[in-house]
């Protein structure tokens, strides 16, 4: 229901309760800059519109006593907008509903208090506002730092991202939402159609599965060669216009670790882009990055979130490789939400004293596997036993909480022998292998 009288209006509705009462019937006189209620009676269809009369009478009577209080608080100024008198009260300039959605939000105070904070906070937008055009024009050509679009930017995020730049001495990273989505991100931002890779033996099943699979519908071919062959590499090098080198070290689930400086400097001949996931590492025992490679990948889901509560990726080197990978990132739309940045911020701060026990706990657990009568054979790079010790112990100050063992098929119902992969403090996977 509404009623008007010059720039005023009464509009009646239903407000319905929340403890199971009868609705009730909400009636407001709504003119210039104010809203006023000026009835509430029990709600009964049947006899809704007997109150008509009643709104109708107030309209008249209050509306003209309403505009003469708004003409004295005009005339108490003066010309310059300046109040005769001193008062700490400042009338709002926009309705209430419009100050309940938007009132603090931009203020000074708001934006100070976000960098002033401690703590980093949840900046939990989908998008950013420019104060006018000038500046919207000024963030399009970089000379105002800011954010534009969730997909392409978030606060808490480039938080994260900065401390991983910091980790691993990178000119920038980017963070995604899996592991998985910044490797193939990576790998269909920098090897064009056509191209080779080259890669290793032992890798995560599904990074091999999209090379294998995937990768060859844009006629993209990859030569698989031991995580120790640096002949294979070179033959490949030499074969073929390789793109891409990408393995993990160490790698999963045989923890073979590759010599980074050595593929390096074979890479760096024929200008192909070395890419290291150095997940089971992280920069606490190794940094790639220092040691020779373009670019580093991290499942941020594993060892630098570290509470099994987070999915995440992150990519980091030089400025110019992932700027060409946020561009595909800013395409395929593998976003971290805040939320979840927030808590990889978090995990990440205990990441040193977590690693370090890690470490020690691991190497305790791999030797007294490997004197087990039971266990046929122990992969941890810590070991000497390990084919990769030599090139472990130059590359990483620790060997990481992972290790891979197998088992005498005597020692289980199984007729095969079986793998088993130990995180330590997480998880314990086992799988069989003929």
């Amino acid at each position: 229901m509404a009623l008007a009288y010059k720039n005023w209006c009464v509009c009646s509705f239903s407000e319905h309760s929340h403890l199971g009462r009868q609705p009730r019937a909400q009636t407001m006189l709504r003119g210039p800059g104010c809203s006023l209620p000026i009835k509430s009676a029990r709600y009964n269809k049947h006899r809704h519109t007997s109150i008509l009369p009643h709104v109708e009478r107030t309209l008249h009577a209050v509306a003209p006593q309403v505009e003469e209080a708004l003409a004295a608080a005009a005339a108490s100024t003066n010309g310059n907008g300046e109040k005769h008198h001193e008062s700490h009260y400042e009338p709002p300039t926009l309705q209430p509903s419009t100050l309940t959605v938007h009132g603090g939000e931009k203020s000074g105070r708001l934006r100070q208090g976000l960098l002033d904070s401690l703590t980093t906070p949840i900046v939990q937008t989908s998008t950013y506002t420019f104060k006018n055009t000038a500046e919207l024009i000024a963030y399009q050509e970089g000379r105002h730092r800011s954010f534009e679009y969730g997909r392409y930017g978030n606060p808490t995020v480039r938080v994260v991202e900065e401390k991983i730049m910091a980790l691993e001495g990178a000119e920038d990273c980017l963070l995604s939402s899996s592991g998985m989505c910044s490797a193939t991100t990576m790998l269909l931002a920098l090897v064009p159609q056509g191209g080779h890779i080259v890669t290793t033996t032992d890798c995560y099943r599904r990074t091999r599965q999209f090379i294998q699979t995937i990768l060859p519908k844009m006629g993209i071919t990859c030569t698989v060669i031991d995580p120790s062959d640096l002949a294979g590499l070179q033959r490949a090098l030499e074969q073929h216009e390789v793109s891409l080198f990408f393995s993990e070290s160490p790698t999963n689930p045989y923890l073979r670790c590759v010599d980074i400086p050595a593929i390096a400097k074979l890479c760096r001949k024929t200008g192909t882009v070395v890419c290291v996931d150095s997940t089971f590492a992280t920069p606490v025992n190794s940094r790639a990055l220092a040691l020779g490679a373009d670019l580093v990948i991290h499942s941020a889901t594993k060892y630098l979130a570290g509470h099994n509560d987070v999915l995440a990726g992150a990519i980091c080197g030089s400025s110019e490789l992932v700027e060409q990978v946020r561009l595909m990132h800013n395409i395929l739309g593998g976003v971290i939400d805040p939320h979840a940045a927030y808590l990889l911020l978090r995990g990440m701060k205990t990441l040193g004293l977590r690693v370090e026990h890690q470490n020690r706990v691991a190497m305790e657990i791999a030797k007294r596997l490997e004197a087990h009568p039971k266990i046929m054979r122990v992969h941890y790079p810590g070991l000497e036993s390990h084919p990769d010790h030599d090139i472990a112990v130059k590359q990483m100050v620790g060997f990481g909480g992972v290790i891979s063992f197998e088992v005498s098929s005597s020692s289980y119902i199984s007729s095969r022998s079986a793998t088993s992969t130990c995180y330590i403090g997480s998880r314990c996977i086992v799988e069989n292998r003929s």
